[in-house]
This record gives structure tokens, C-alpha cells and sequence, in this order.
């Protein structure tokens, strides 16, 4: 069952979910969604020095990829055909008998703007900043903002507490991430 408004802030009142910092419930509560900031961490592509990605290697995210950190005011450009990692402004905790879904917003949609590839489902029982999918579908570049709106997370309960819920996972890869990483 999805959660309503009126479900999120009760289950933000519980600390059932937990978003730090504290979003403004004025502007970034939906009627079954929470808005979540674009943060100023993103990791970037060096295509030109790697004629392949290879999935087996373990380093590969340091190799293929570099951090930039955004200024404050600054925009980071999204280039047409573009693909980076970025992360939310907010760290979100999820009890172990919810999960949250990840969902872009249609406003940056239709300026090509494409918010999660794959990875949509934040477990029960997971902690950390988001990590973003960030792709420019468009045919124009398109500024994003630190701070900005950028996607909204819904919340559904689950008949049941998770019995292995994503914290007590051995090797919870992304537990606790600060930023984006591969």
C-alpha cells in the first residue's frame, strides 16, 4: 500500500522515516510523495580514456569515473546523451516494513531530463544519501542546480517487517553512502 501525505508525515513523526535535513513539508510534501534536493556531489564519465566498461573489475568505478563537486550557486550542465551519477542533498533512513521508490519529476522529464535508469527501490532498513541515475535524453543542455528539486520518493509499507532488511545485510554495499558511487 502506498503511503498518503497524511501516512508520510505520521511516519516522519515516528521516525519510521527519517530525512536529514528536515525537508520544508510545505513545498516538498505531495499528496503520496516526498521531494528530495539534488546534492553537489556527482561522479562523472572519463569516456575518452576507457574504450569499455568491465562490470567484473572491481575498481572499475574509480577507474571509469571522477568526482566533481559543484559550487555553491554553480550549475552543472547536463550535456545531450549524457550519463552521470549524482546524489540527493538529503540522507533518508527507511524502517525495515517500508520501502522507498525513487521517481523523477515531470517537470525535468520533459526538459529530457531522466532521473533513475534502474535503480528506483530503496530497501527496507536502507540509509544514505540517493544516488541518482542522471540522464539528458534532449537534444539541449540542461542546467541542474544544488539544492534544486529534483525527485520525489514514495513510500509502501510491507505486510511484514523485513526478516533481513537491507542495515543488517552482509556487504550493504550502498549502506550509508555520502555520495555517488558506482
Amino acid at each position: 500500500m502506498l503511503l498518503s501525505d497524511r501516512d508520510i508525515k505520521k511516519a516522519l513523526a515516528e521516525k519510521k522515516i527519517i530525512i536529514k535535513p528536515a525537508p520544508d513539508i510545505e513545498t516538498a510534501l505531495g499528496s503520496c510523495s516526498i521531494d528530495l534536493c539534488l546534492g553537489n556531489k556527482f561522479r562523472i564519465f572519463d569516456y575518452s580514456k576507457h574504450s569499455l566498461v568491465d562490470p567484473n573489475k572491481k575498481s572499475i568505478g574509480v577507474e571509469i569515473t571522477r568526482k566533481v563537486k559543484i559550487k555553491k550557486g554553480d550549475a552543472f550542465i547536463m550535456q545531450p546523451g549524457d550519463f552521470v551519477l549524482a546524489a540527493t542533498l538529503e540522507s533518508v533512513t527507511i524502517s525495515d516494513d517500508l520501502l522507498g521508490r525513487l521517481e523523477g519529476r515531470s517537470s525535468l522529464g520533459r526538459l529530457g531530463i531522466v532521473v533513475h535508469s534502474t535503480a528506483s527501490i530503496f530497501d527496507p532498513g536502507w540509509s544514505g544519501n540517493c544516488v541518482l541515475e542522471l540522464g539528458n535524453l534532449g537534444r539541449i543542455p540542461v542546467a541542474l542546480y544544488p539544492g534544486m528539486r529534483i525527485c520525489a520518493m514514495t513510500f509502501e509499507e510491507l505486510s511484514s517487517r523485513a526478516e533481513r532488511p537491507y542495515n543488517k545485510k552482509r556487504g550493504a554495499k550502498y549502506l550509508l553512502q555520502t555520495g555517488p558511487k558506482i
